[in-house]
């Protein structure tokens, strides 16, 4: 794909009834490979959706509005079909909407900042990249947006656009450079890992309020009392639809913990919350916290497993090999291998290169490459 000014650039296709979009996934299905991209709107909804989905092929560019589309199903097979290698940068949050939301598994991917990563950039973003490597001109100032609003403007559009129109430019040159280097493999095999993600519940955690009390302090009043706010502030998130953590931060959660308020007025005067807020729902931060203050509950954290100190140890060996082979290699340490994988080699110990064969991250190019000195770091020799 030639690369085109933004002044230049005609317009994307926007695909909003279901005959477009039969229309688009026939002309899909014929590319070999196609650029593709999201948006959401997860800073702006209690639970977040994607809100536009993008693809660009060498002759054209096509914006899918699924929230004008009421079964973008057809979709499905283009992700799905393993001749058509999909392009993304920076594939994993793309991947987990597109599966949390439709249940597409896309298979055959290219991810571009992943190949960045294995070729030892260091500027990453894909608008760093599309500047360094193609000369063109991205900004992201589009990128925190509310992609929810409709109808949705012509400038959210060319920026849509934009974030997937140079990949399969940008995807060749780094190509170019992993066969160069003759990293082709690896990437191909941190590609793969990019796919196997775990989709985690949204449902909400009355217990995730343990996770601000370890590392603050807190005395047991505090913790009852953060504990009423906390469960407070995600029902009062889900009345107006927005993120909890931005209605409301931890911080200032933190903050009522520890000068509770006894009134409106002291509620106000501590300046941590939106004053129309404070109108809306002031008197049930009081009781919140008069609660709190009543309750004679031993509230106790949930109990976490202690790790073998042999384990702690074996993964700090594994942990210092990853360190000084990324420094070697001129890349990030989990380009090497992830933590998750160090860990589970820590607990398995396992005797002979074979044995890695078990371990999620630890691919036919990993096990080949860093095997040996994987076994050696673990048995505590030089490897």
């Amino acid at each position: 794909m030639k690369s085109k000014s933004t002044a230049t650039l005609p317009p994307a296709s926007y695909i909003d009834t279901s005959a477009a979009l039969d229309a688009a996934v026939e002309r899909l299905s014929a590319a070999d490979r196609i650029a593709c991209d999201t948006e959401s709107n997860s800073m702006y909804a209690y639970r977040g959706r994607t809100c536009l989905i993008q693809f660009s092929t060498p002759r054209e560019d096509l914006l899918v509005d699924p929230l004008a589309i009421a079964n973008v199903g057809a979709l499905a097979a283009v992700f799905a079909d393993p001749g058509i290698e999909k392009v993304f940068h920076a594939a994993e949050y793309d991947l987990i909407c597109l599966k949390r939301d439709f249940d597409f598994d896309v298979v055959n991917i290219f991810d571009t900042m992943a190949a960045a990563r294995v070729c030892g950039y260091q500027r990453i973003g894909l608008s760093h990249m599309l500047s360094d490597l193609l000369g063109a001109h991205h900004a992201k100032k589009h990128q925190t947006d509310d992609w929810a609003r409709r109808p949705l403007p012509a400038g959210y559009r060319r920026y849509a656009q934009m974030d997937t129109h140079h990949l399969l430019a940008l995807r060749d040159a780094l190509y170019a450079e992993l066969a160069a280097a003759d990293r082709l493999e690896e990437a191909r095999e941190y590609f793969a890992d990019v796919t196997r993600f775990e989709l985690k519940s949204d449902e909400f955690d009355p217990d995730g309020f343990w996770d601000l009390c370890r590392p603050n302090s807190l005395n047991g009043q505090q913790i009852a009392i953060l504990r009423e706010l906390y469960i407070l502030r995600d029902e009062l998130a889900q009345s107006v639809d927005r993120p909890s953590h931005q209605l409301i931060t931890n911080k200032t959660l933190l903050q009522l913990v520890k000068s509770p308020p006894r009134s409106l007025k002291q509620l106000y005067d501590l300046r941590r919350l939106p004053a129309w807020l404070i109108r809306q729902s002031g008197d049930e931060f009081i009781q919140a916290v008069r609660h709190g203050q009543a309750s004679r509950v031993d509230y106790r954290p949930p109990a976490q497993a202690a790790i073998p100190q042999a384990v702690v140890d074996r993964y700090s060996a594994l942990h210092s090999w990853r360190r000084q082979t990324a420094r070697e290699r001129g890349v990030e340490s989990d380009v090497i291998i992830s933590k998750d994988a160090l860990w589970d080699i820590a607990r398995r110990r396992p005797a002979s290169v074979d044995e890695l064969g078990g371990i999620r991250g630890l691919g036919p190019w990993r096990r080949k490459t860093y095997g040996a000195a994987l076994l050696a770091a673990l048995n505590g020799r030089a490897s």
